[in-house]
């Protein structure tokens, strides 16, 4: 039996990559908007001390997180994928925002076969132990070393911050709905068995 898993970053790849924004905003008295954020380190964007930026961050991840928006798609394409293949959600969230990512996925009628908080971006023995055969990311230099360290194809969403070049082996899209005409061409449903 060939089920086929499928390792998944959430935010900024089923959350809205804008999702930060406003709370930053409103904290700080920004006006950022995603053209922007031309690098990962959101403190790159506006004059802020890292240390105070990330004690807050810290204090509002659990809030941020409940009320991040999803991707427009993510929810049907993820909902049209359950049947088929196996959705191992693979995050840099850390264990202490379990319980508000739990709920979130709840609340937003999203499925899931499993939820891993790393803590950290290093996401490559997690996608090893569960041996995702694809991988949906947003941030670069975790897209190409998963590529090129597994050996499988990685879906990363188009965002400002990620627009270095990129191997082979890692696909740009710019919408849930490419990223499921590219699974539909890599993995055709006559290849694979569905879930019990």
């Amino acid at each position: 039996m060939n089920i086929i898993r499928f390792g998944i970053d959430i935010d900024g790849t089923v959350t809205c990559p804008t999702s930060l924004l406003p709370h930053i905003n409103e904290h700080f008295g920004c006006n950022l908007i995603l053209d922007d954020i031309k690098e990962y380190d959101l403190t790159k964007a506006f004059p802020v001390d890292k240390q105070v930026f990330w004690e807050w961050y810290t204090g509002a991840e659990s809030h941020i997180y409940s009320t991040s928006p999803a991707q427009e798609y993510a929810k049907q394409i993820l909902e049209s994928w359950k049947t088929q293949f196996e959705l191992y959600y693979i995050s840099a969230r850390g264990p202490q925002v379990q319980e508000a990512t739990l709920n979130w996925f709840q609340r937003e009628q999203i499925p899931y076969d499993h939820i891993e908080l790393v803590g950290s971006h290093d996401k490559i023995e997690t996608a090893k132990k569960y041996g995702v055969h694809a991988f949906f990311e947003d941030k670069h230099d975790n897209a190409v070393a998963i590529n090129e360290e597994l050996d499988i194809p990685v879906l990363l969403f188009d965002t400002p911050y990620n627009r270095d070049p990129i191997p082979k082996g890692v696909i740009r899209v710019f919408s849930w709905q490419e990223a499921n005409q590219w699974i539909q061409k890599l993995f055709p449903s006559e290849q694979t068995i569905g879930k019990k």
